[in-house]
């Protein structure tokens, strides 16, 4: 138990012997991103330490916000001990502390100070700053566990610290407790982005205070009454004429006082600040000389050693030196077989920091692993985007099974291989997400599942993964059947427009543009992820029509002058072209060359990104930096490799930024890379251990053998042989699918009747099958000839078959408009909810809560206004209309639907007037049917409905002073 205990209590403090007596931690800049929209924080850290202990700026949860901490403010309202970095979400902030003097307070705006980026100082591992208004020095620096303070008031000060434990997100529960004058125990439960989290603090004081008051209500009390709730927090007095410091010591866990208790004691057992600050600073020494580059220009070592650093932060530990932990199911348990992790940014980090930490950090990716296979024993699910011993759902695809898959074809051991392939197995089956439907189907359409472009794209790469690893087992059968299903991406790429398209009731959508970001993209849209196949690019480029064609449509990415349209998406960011480097679906592209022969063209673009989106300044990540992802990106670039295909071995090759880097693995093993390249020339060929080779990718197992790679150059002029012989090869080149057919038509709905016609996707040869009923077709079914028309609500589904395999079966939908009304709506809907128009209204198809699906009429900022014309009078006794509310996506109930006749389309007289009684601060997604059965039937011809939008979105709301938006689907006249 003891070893145990010293192994995962203080391994992160012990300093090593250092390969290099250079000061790399003297080379990062912990403010790099947290200016622009990187969302990094400036505080104090140890690699992947559980405290991030820094200052606060923001203490709402705004897009810049969501660190806690961005560099155009200059007011701090105190120092919490955990926080994100580079999310795009918002949470942590917990257990804030703030010292002060004079009068103390319980509002933040007064107990906070103003500060000056003049008086602020950061490095790995520590954190300074001068507090404007009471003019105290304050300091952080930290061990794994444990957040250290230093505040050095003035003599002459009334010295206060304030505690505050409704920082930033919601508080569920919370209290603390004064053990003695110098002791202080508590804990907060808080729901935010993780919708339970756990934080048990334990505080103690260099020296005793001299009073104390609890915060209640927001009002100081001395005393706690059982009427007067839970204390919220307190403020703590000290003398300190003395002029020296005045330290705090706050050690956390996520289990319980006890554990935060065990953690202290372990981590933090003397009050010498500057030890522990030497300690952080050796640390992460230790951890940044695993990577040793060299170069003349500061900028470019300060760039690259602070994007190592960032890579380095998150994952987080989740464990108490005892081994103890909070796990997925909200129960604790011991391990004393590996350390437990937080912080899993899956659909960021399994691009490039996943594969990043198999390189410098092999043992801790099957510590990342056995978490993630103790969430799926405790839940019955492996993380997906995993906060704080919660599965927050974000993002798409289960991107796990890459990180899994990743280490086993590295040969990674320290988990269960059987129990791994078991878990990655059950993401693939998953319930929800539209995941059944695509297996079934074979991808997604917008019918099915919001994203569903991006989800088919990402389903189909996590299946490779599986597939891999079913291979790597020995496990034929699972093999074929996971490598058919990464193959979804066929039944989405269009040929016409040499993209991925988006597909609808079996049709492509219409109209279409390829820069429109909308919801069937995950944060981007089809330019940023119509190359998104990186396990099958030889068959996706075969499918452009072949080598030359695909690198015209790379160039057309890179060059296009086309402007991204539809809706605004803060993470489309750092665009060349439509290449959006400041979001993670990009990343791999600049590589793509290497797969035509034209490593030269991948080198250009990725020293354009390396040069012009990284710079050694605030605002110096073109993105934000999703725990580690962004910085990854620019390690692996400026070392001249990048893993476009995590699960496979190879790594593709550019150029290094660096003449001269060195790699330290934990095998014992250093490989240098050697690069000095002159003006005008370029890459001849690449020596690995004086072997020369002219391949643009490199094998992972080549690399961890240690040894030099050499990269050599010659003129521009001369012959270009490197890179144009064996291209990267695919890794499912043996296993077709056949497309699922396209059914095409003008419209999903229809007056009289509707024109059908049935196609192959892409060049696939085939006989297409059709039946009208309902069946699923076989080859006795209707065979396609030519298009046909349907004249009531009919169900078309339609196969293809050729002389060895078939197709899954499409199914398509059409409906025949059960009125014979006009309908004029008065109001324009934002472009991206237009379903079908005006017929949307009667069309028969219900739209449901996930409006993503595209079956809603949306009006931002504008009532909705509509004319309907029966034709003739007619006698009515009831009306409806649809509604949905989703606040947070600023969706709000109209604040009342009003219902107007005539028979002259002229005067209209008020017939009911339908208030609306859900609050917009309900959160809860829903439909609610506006409806009212007259109390007497009305004989009309017209009837004008006019639903008032809610206006300008609240104080309380995200989007405050935004326009809210009404959606509108499917009337009903009796």
């Amino acid at each position: 138990m003891k070893k145990f205990f010293l192994f995962i209590g203080l391994s992160l403090l012990v300093n090593t012997k250092l390969v290099s007596q250079i000061d790399y931690s003297s080379y990062v800049n912990p403010f790099i991103g947290t200016g622009g929209h990187g969302h990094t924080f400036p505080g104090a850290v140890l690699p992947f330490g559980m405290v991030q202990l820094s200052p606060d700026t923001r203490v709402d949860g705004s897009w810049d916000g969501c660190s806690g901490y961005h560099y155009s403010d200059n007011f701090i309202y105190g120092f919490s001990h955990t926080h994100l970095s580079g999310t795009g979400c918002s949470d942590y902030g917990d257990i804030l502390i703030m010292p002060m003097s004079g009068k103390p307070s319980t509002d933040n705006k007064i107990y906070g100070s103003k500060f000056s980026h003049a008086n602020e100082k950061a490095s790995p591992g520590y954190y300074e700053v001068l507090l404007d208004d009471d003019k105290i020095k304050a300091e952080l620096t930290v061990t794994p566990r444990v957040g250290i303070h230093r505040y050095t008031f003035s003599k002459s000060q009334e010295s206060n610290v304030v505690l505050d434990l409704l920082h930033r997100d919601k508080a569920i529960n919370y209290h603390m407790r004064m053990i003695d004058s110098v002791t202080i125990t508590g804990y907060r439960v808080s729901e935010a982005w993780a919708k339970k989290q756990h934080v048990y603090f334990v505080m103690k004081f260099s020296k005793p205070f001299e009073k104390m008051e609890y915060i209640v209500k927001g009002n100081f009390k001395e005393q706690l009454t059982k009427l007067g709730g839970g204390p919220q927090g307190a403020y703590f007095r000290f003398n300190t004429k003395d002029g020296k410091p005045l330290m705090v010591k706050v050690a956390i866990s996520t289990t319980g006082i006890e554990g935060a208790i065990k953690n202290l004691e372990a981590e933090a057992t003397h009050w010498d600040f500057d030890k522990y600050k030497k300690e952080a600073e050796a640390a992460w020494n230790t951890q940044l000389q695993k990577i040793e580059v060299s170069d003349p220009d500061k900028n470019k070592m300060t760039t690259f050693y602070t994007a190592l650093y960032h890579t380095c932060i998150h994952p987080s530990l989740n464990i108490d030196v005892d081994g103890t932990y909070r796990g997925r199911d909200d129960l604790l348990h011991n391990t004393k077989n590996s350390i437990n992790y937080t912080v899993f940014s899956l659909w960021d980090t399994y691009r490039a920091l996943n594969p990043l930490m198999t390189i410098i950090e092999p043992k801790r990716v099957s510590d990342f692993i056995n978490t993630f296979l103790t969430q799926y024993q405790q839940s019955g699910r492996l993380p997906v985007w995993e906060l704080s011993g919660n599965e927050t759902d974000c993002m798409i695809g289960f991107h796990s099974v890459s990180v899994i898959a990743d280490a086993m074809l590295k040969d990674i051991k320290g988990f269960d291989q059987n129990l791994a392939y078991e878990a990655m197995k059950s993401a693939a089956t998953y319930s929800g997400f539209g995941i059944p439907i695509f297996n079934k189907k074979g991808f997604l359409e917008i019918d099915d599942e919001s994203e569903s472009v991006s989800r088919t794209l990402e389903y189909a790469y996590d299946n490779w993964c599986i597939a891999q690893v079913a291979k790597k087992l020995n496990k034929p059968a699972d093999a074929a059947l996971y490598y058919k299903r990464s193959l979804a991406y066929y039944n989405l790429f269009d040929q016409q427009t040499g993209t991925m398209r988006p597909r609808k009731n079996g049709n492509w959508l219409t109209p279409f543009s390829p820069s429109e970001i909308n919801n069937h993209f995950t944060e981007g849209n089809s330019w940023q992820y119509s190359f998104y196949v990186p396990h099958d690019i030889e068959n996706l480029i075969k499918l452009h029509g072949g080598s030359e064609k695909f690198e015209g449509k790379l160039d057309e990415l890179f060059t296009t002058k086309e402007k991204t349209s539809g809706r605004e998406q803060a993470d489309v960011t750092g665009l060349i072209g439509q290449y959006a480097h400041g979001n993670e679906p990009s990343h791999h592209m600049a590589y793509l060359y290497n797969y035509v022969g034209k490593p030269q063209k991948s080198i250009e673009r990725v020293h354009q990104i390396l040069n012009d989106f990284y710079k050694s300044a605030p605002d110096g990540l073109i993105g934000n930096e999703d725990c580690g992802q962004m910085s990854a990106w620019y390690v692996y670039s400026a070392l001249g490799f990048y893993p476009v295909c995590p699960g496979s071995l190879q790594l593709i090759v550019g150029e290094p930024l660096f003449a001269n880097s060195k790699l330290h693995f934990e095998n014992g093993k250093t490989m240098e890379i050697v690069a000095a390249p002159g003006n005008g020339k370029i890459i001849k060929e690449i020596s690995v251990n004086d072997k020369s080779s002219l391949l643009s990718y490199l094998d992972y197992t080549t690399l961890m053998k240690g040894g030099k790679i050499v990269f050599n150059y010659e003129e521009k002029t001369k012959p270009v042989k490197y890179g144009k012989g064996t291209l990267p090869p695919s890794n499912v080149s043996k296993t077709s699918i056949i497309p699922l057919p396209l059914i095409k038509s003008s419209s999903q709905v229809f007056k009289d009747q509707l024109e059908l016609s049935i196609s192959s996707v892409n060049t696939t040869s085939g006989i297409c099958y059709y039946t009208l009923d309902g069946t699923e077709p076989t080859k006795k079914s209707n065979l396609y000839k030519e298009p046909f028309t349907v004249n009531k609500n009919t169900v078309v589904k339609a196969k293809t078959y050729t002389k060895s395999d078939s197709s899954e079966v499409i199914r398509s939908k059409f409906f025949k408009l059960k009125y014979d009304f006009d309908i004029t709506i008065k109001s324009k809907a934002n472009s991206q909810y237009a379903a079908e128009g005006s017929q949307t209204m009667m069309d028969s198809i219900i739209a449901n809560e996930n409006w993503r699906r595209g079956d809603w009429l949306g009006y931002q900022g504008q009532d909705f206004e509509c004319l309907i014309d029966m034709k003739q009078e007619k006698t009515i006794n009831y009306l409806s209309l649809n509604f949905l509310q989703d606040s947070q996506s600023w969706i709000v109930f109209p604040a009342s639907v009003n219902f107007y006749i005539s028979n002259d389309n002229k005067k209209f007289t008020l017939l009911e007037t339908m208030p609306n009684t859900e609050k917009a601060e309900n959160e809860k997604v829903q439909v609610h049917k506006f409806e009212k059965q007259l109390a007497k039937s009305t004989n009309t011809r017209y009837i004008k409905i006019v639903a008032k939008n809610f206006g300008k979105l609240p104080d309380w709301h995200k989007g405050k002073g935004g326009d809210a938006f009404i959606f509108v689907d499917e009337l009903e006249v009796r």
